[in-house]
């Protein structure tokens, strides 16, 4: 399998749990949730768990470049209100963190809503709380404090550069970013406002772009959707794809994830995505259902299908 394409996968019973789950499956790329996704609180990553995930992981022939963490549903980066705001806040910073620990160089987040004080409003506190993520990160992981925190643990810090990429919505009310003149505008805003223009991408979300009204059915729908993102985004912030495919048709605003090609994106449209050249050179992450229609493996086989 030459192309990275992987699943998001289970990390229950430990972190390093998560790696045999893509291998089982046959996964060279992966996505996890790096605590419970439906909480605020995170149980503290334990040494033991964080040195058997890196030793099964460097046994592995996955892609260590490719292996993203996905931020808990709760948070909303670009509301409003000043306590949801600040833990929602907390929570990125929290995953950068655990990001570095693990070795993981990404973590994906949805951009959120806007409250009553409109759109304008919603992408100002996106942009506040995205620029103060990474200043702590870049703070924290300045030399001084990267050996104090290796005093504190037996087991070495592992810090390297950790990547925010947003991830484009279905739409729906007061959704932010998924259009992607929009999500473009936000790109370039928080990358003029940090230190680092290095430290932000995209995930492309088949399913949510279908959704937010991105024809990827035919090859003429896929080539002009990507054209538009070489425009409004640009190809070299496109770091991994969501392949998905839709419950419901094009322009619906719902995000509801259907299995590869039984959607109403079709296989005709997935075999032309996936053969698209800008597609080819990146991870893919499927977030398909388990069902007794298919499981994970099936995916991977209809999608290994589409590419050869």
């Amino acid at each position: 399998m030459g192309s990275k394409i992987g699943f998001h996968v289970s990390i229950a019973g430990g972190i390093s749990n998560s790696v045999d789950n893509a291998l089982k499956v046959g996964c060279n790329a992966f996505q996890i949730f790096s605590r419970n996704p439906r909480g605020w609180m995170a149980k503290p990553l334990q040494d033991h768990d964080v040195e058997n995930f890196r030793k099964k992981l460097n046994k592995s022939k996955i892609d260590k470049g490719s292996i993203f963490v996905h931020m808990p549903y709760l948070p909303n980066l670009s509301s409003s209100n000043s306590e949801l705001h600040k833990k929602s806040t907390d929570t990125l910073i929290e995953e950068m963190k655990r990001c570095s620990t693990l070795g993981i160089p990404h973590v994906i987040l949805h951009l959120g809503r806007y409250g009553e004080k409109g759109n304008e409003d919603g992408i100002s506190q996106l942009q506040k709380a995205c620029n103060s993520a990474t200043k702590n990160y870049l703070q924290t992981s300045s030399p001084a404090l990267k050996k104090k925190m290796s005093e504190k643990s037996n087991l070495k810090r592992n810090h390297k550069s950790v990547m925010i990429l947003l991830e484009n919505s279905a739409g729906g009310r007061n959704s932010l970013g998924s259009k992607f003149d929009e999500l473009g505008l936000i790109l370039d805003r928080l990358k003029s406002s940090t230190d680092s223009s290095n430290s932000f991408g995209i995930c492309l979300d088949t399913c949510h772009a279908f959704a937010a009204g991105y024809d990827l059915r035919t090859r003429e729908g896929v080539n002009e959707t990507l054209d538009k993102f070489r425009s409004e985004i640009g190809l070299d912030n496109l770091k991994v794809i969501h392949l998905n495919d839709s419950r419901e048709d094009i322009n619906s605003n719902r995000d509801r994830h259907e299995h590869i090609g039984l959607g109403r994106i079709g296989e005709k449209g997935f075999r032309e995505f996936l053969r698209h050249n800008v597609v080819r050179k990146l991870p893919i992450i499927m977030e398909t259902p388990v069902d007794n229609r298919r499981d994970d493996s099936d995916n991977l086989k209809v999608v290994l299908d589409l590419l050869s």
